[in-house]
């Protein structure tokens, strides 16, 4: 017996709800960022209209690379228990709501569309017109929001969840100790001949 509770169903059920959510969250975040997020057009010394578009990872790096933090944080919850796991769970909401944030920011972001005017044209003083957005902000701040359910669920359960098996985890002095009464060469050949391991 190793004094620990064995984790109930309902423990097992929040931790999987857990990586649900981190995951949908995730992927939610890391799809949108990936899409355009802005379209417009910039007039050429020529005369000539250009189409332009920006990606929600062009417009801000915000939501992608804390999604990233989130899964990292889902998975090192395996590896704490206690206050590790609480910090964790703080982690990922902080993660979670920067995302959202940075997505509502680059909701409506103009900079950034000017910017790849400026760098299609090779012209400092290069802007966008009829600038429009696309809806994939939002599916990136449902992500976001999700993570930061996600840590939510961490801070308040996370102290119930398993954690990985004890083999992973360094031996005690008690489980470290050999016991001493098979210390003489006798002993070790009687185990030998029981085909035990005496070593073990």
């Amino acid at each position: 017996m190793t004094g620990r509770t064995a984790p109930r169903p309902t423990d097992r059920r929040s931790l999987g709800l857990m990586l649900l959510l981190t995951a949908l969250g995730a992927v939610l975040v890391l799809t949108a960022v990936g899409r355009v997020w802005a379209r417009g057009v910039v007039t050429g010394l020529d005369g000539g209209r250009l189409e332009i578009s920006a990606t929600g990872s062009t417009l801000t790096g915000l939501p992608g690379g804390l999604a990233l933090v989130a899964l990292a944080a889902a998975v090192a919850v395996f590896a704490v228990r206690g206050k590790g796991r609480t910090a964790i769970g703080v982690l990922t909401v902080l993660a979670g709501a920067g995302a959202a944030a940075g997505a509502v920011l680059g909701a409506d972001d103009t900079a950034g569309l000017h910017t790849e005017a400026a760098r299609k044209l090779a012209l400092a003083d290069a802007h966008a017109q009829g600038i429009t957005h696309s809806l994939w902000p939002w599916v990136a701040l449902a992500g976001g929001l999700l993570l930061a359910l996600a840590g939510l669920l961490t801070v308040r359960a996370g102290r119930h969840w398993p954690a990985m098996g004890a083999r992973y985890e360094a031996p005690t002095r008690k489980a470290a100790a050999k016991p001493s009464a098979a210390n003489s060469p006798a002993d070790l050949w009687k185990a030998l001949d029981r085909g035990e391991d005496p070593t073990g």
